[in-house]
């Protein structure tokens, strides 16, 4: 059974993780727990409750920046952002359908601690690209403070970047600082059918290098496919190829993309809503959403060079009794494996040895989890990187200990 510290404010989170140094106590730091089951399972029976550290601290949306309290939940920042026209234009994933949770889980520190973007990286860049500030407790007991309120605000070492992807290995954030953009007025995605993988790369690139401005590019197979309500009733595979803006330019750019895409294959155009429920539905990997049968297939984020994705997708389907779906223009494949002892690694690994890239095992049991690498394995140059980082963070080794990599 896991013992749970549930602090009020940034001052507790200090006294608390001060109380475990000094009880030789690990911590397995925790928000909503809508990511809780992506890394190695927990080596700590002992939790810290970050939710109770909600509420949007400041927003001007005239300088386009938002303060919150980092257990603030991710649908209350939308909600406020969204009041003035405004969003996160990194785009974040709810983790909730994959991993078997409720929607609308996820806090705002915990999507910039797993670094998570969606479908509009391609032109909006991650999460920490958006990431500006932050205050912390680190493993030492220590409050720390890092970033602004501006985006050129960074003397020294860029510690947002250092945070984001972190998983709560470093610190626990108490406070952040982010960017927010104007929404866009309106969206179109253009629909190409019957597309195989290397056709579908072919299409998104030459898509993404004209002037057309894409904010997003992905490729579903017909299984997948047949997942999306707004795409099923095609039969087939799916291309789709998003544009935002104004309506003035959304409309020109639109009948360019479908004269560039019409080359390929049959088209089709979806209006504004139907578009937003589709990349909704990409976003959030809906295709391999968790049945709750207890046999879901071993889920899998591999970001590859966008060249290399179709290559590498067939690679890993030649091996694997696996299906797939391309994100990021192919740059980013979701995979879920039939359940088996490694989940799949073997194969995935071995596919992306070739050609870069890293694979993070989003969803299987503990005991897989604990048997395999969950995060992409690091040679002995950056291991040691890493343990080092660690160490200056957290020298006792008790925030998430193992969330990542064993002995880290």
């Amino acid at each position: 059974m896991t013992d749970t510290l549930s602090p009020r404010d940034p001052k507790e989170i200090e006294a608390a993780v001060q109380w475990a140094l000094a009880q030789g106590r690990a911590l397995e730091l925790v928000g909503h727990g809508s990511k809780r089951a992506i890394g190695r399972p927990t080596q700590t029976p002992l939790a810290l409750d970050l939710s109770a550290l909600s509420g949007v601290t400041l927003y001007e949306p005239e300088e386009l920046v938002l303060s919150a309290r980092a257990g603030t939940p991710l649908r209350e920042i939308e909600d406020v952002v969204a009041s003035r026209g405004q969003q996160l234009a990194f785009e974040p994933m709810d983790c909730g359908p994959v991993l078997g949770g409720a929607r609308g889980r996820g806090t705002i520190g915990g999507v910039l601690a797993a670094n998570l973007a969606g479908p509009r990286r391609i032109k909006a860049g991650a999460a920490r690209d958006h990431f500006l500030g932050f205050s912390a407790v680190s493993g030492r007991g220590e409050t720390f403070r890092s970033g602004g309120r501006v985006v050129k605000n960074v003397t020294g070492y860029d510690l947002c970047k250092l945070l984001a992807g972190s998983w709560g290995t470093l610190a626990a954030l108490t406070e952040v600082t982010i960017k927010t953009l104007p929404r866009p007025e309106t969206e179109e995605t253009i629909l190409v059918r019957g597309l195989d993988a290397v056709q579908a790369v072919g299409v998104m690139t030459a898509a993404m290098g004209s002037a057309c401005d894409l904010s997003a590019a992905a490729h579903l197979p017909a299984e997948a496919a047949a997942r999306i309500p707004e795409v099923a009733s095609w039969g087939s595979a799916v291309t789709a190829l998003r544009l935002e803006g104004f309506e003035p330019s959304v409309a020109p750019r639109a009948r360019v993309l479908e004269a560039l895409a019409g080359e390929f294959g049959e088209l089709a155009r979806t209006g504004q809503a139907v578009s937003r429920r589709l990349w909704e539905g990409l976003r959030d990997a809906t295709p391999f959403a968790a049945t709750g049968n207890g046999r879901e297939r071993a889920l899998w984020r591999i970001s590859v060079p966008p060249s290399h994705g179709a290559t590498i997708g067939a690679m890993i389907a030649r091996d694997a009794d696996a299906e797939l779906f391309y994100d990021w223009g192919g740059g980013l494949i979701w995979v879920a494996v039939a359940p088996s002892a490694d989940a799949g690694a073997a194969i995935i690994r071995r596919a992306l040895a070739a050609s870069g890239g890293h694979a993070t095992l989003i969803r299987a049991s503990a005991g897989v989890r604990a048997a395999v690498a969950v995060f992409e394995p690091q040679g002995a140059a950056l291991a040691a990187l890493t343990r080092r980082v660690k160490e200056s963070f957290d020298p006792r080794g008790m925030l998430n200990p193992g969330r990542m990599w064993a002995g880290i």
